[in-house]
């Protein structure tokens, strides 16, 4: 079992000291100027890995409707045009140049119609991981946390409903156990549901913690480091993955609370 942070939490040269594997989180790595990928920036993250025997994931870009988050790396999965695919596609590629072996994506938005917008989102993560295959690369669709019910997929049985339309090899979930907790609303028994419902389909594991309620800020998702919050932890022993478990925390602080916190568990023994 591999424990793994998110490079928003701390310079590379850093985290790589510090866990396993590094998940490469495309909107705030400043390797985008605009739309425009910057390849000199590009090779000087390659570099900094290379001094690594670590792994490595890669989030792609998402949409947020947030002050933090770059405006022109917003992507609605659910309603996609040309520029929006070679987004995506260049994660995909930043994935084999990096040696990813997952490429972390997000459900779209519900929008007028949620029907149309599912259908929509079936049908261009059908093109996308036809991509992905013939890159083999994986893609990890997220669950998003039910206190922002804007999003497509909060729901367990609607992620896989998802994962199962599009029907392809290279298509599994990233089970975020933080946003599971809000969904669950910090029910320890909806939040096991929940597992139990996406768990065949798991390929990649996001790891933070919240109180399992709304607030005003992010509406309750503060990706707290794990064990700070109200998530039972010993969901990730039944889940029982055996792959990357991706701390997505803050700081490098949260890093080192949460890895201490997570190799307590039986898995990573």
């Amino acid at each position: 079992m591999i424990i793994g942070a998110s490079s928003f939490a701390s310079p590379l040269e850093q985290l790589i000291d510090e866990v396993d594997s590094v998940e490469l989180y495309v909107p705030k790595m400043g390797i985008y100027e605009g739309r425009e990928l910057q390849h000199d920036k590009v090779k000087a993250v390659t570099d900094i890995l290379s001094t690594s025997c670590g792994l490595t994931s890669v989030h792609a870009p998402y949409y947020a409707d947030v002050h933090t988050y770059p405006k022109a790396l917003c992507i609605d999965t659910a309603n996609m045009k040309g520029p929006d695919f070679k987004l995506i596609e260049e994660s995909i590629e930043m994935a084999v140049n990096f040696q990813s072996k997952v490429v972390v994506i997000h459900p779209g938005l519900v929008g007028n119609e949620r029907s149309k917008s599912l259908t929509r989102m079936v049908d261009n993560l059908q093109q996308l991981s036809k991509v992905a295959g013939d890159h083999g690369v994986m893609l990890g669709l997220e669950n998003k946390e039910g206190t922002a019910p804007e999003n497509l997929c909060c729901d367990a049985m609607e992620l896989v409903r998802v994962v199962e339309q599009v029907n392809s090899d290279n298509l599994g979930v990233t089970f975020d156990v933080g946003h599971a907790n809000l969904t669950s609303q910090g029910d320890p028994d909806q939040i096991s549901e929940f597992m139990e419902t996406v768990q065949d389909w798991v390929v990649h594991v996001h790891v933070h913690d919240n109180m399992g309620v709304w607030t005003s800020e992010y509406a309750g998702d503060m990706h707290l480091a794990p064990g700070t919050g109200s998530v039972d932890m010993s969901i990730i022993e039944r889940l029982g993955f055996s792959g990357i478990h991706n701390m997505e925390v803050f700081s490098m602080e949260d890093v080192i609370i949460g890895k201490k916190r997570l190799l307590t568990l039986n898995i990573f023994k």
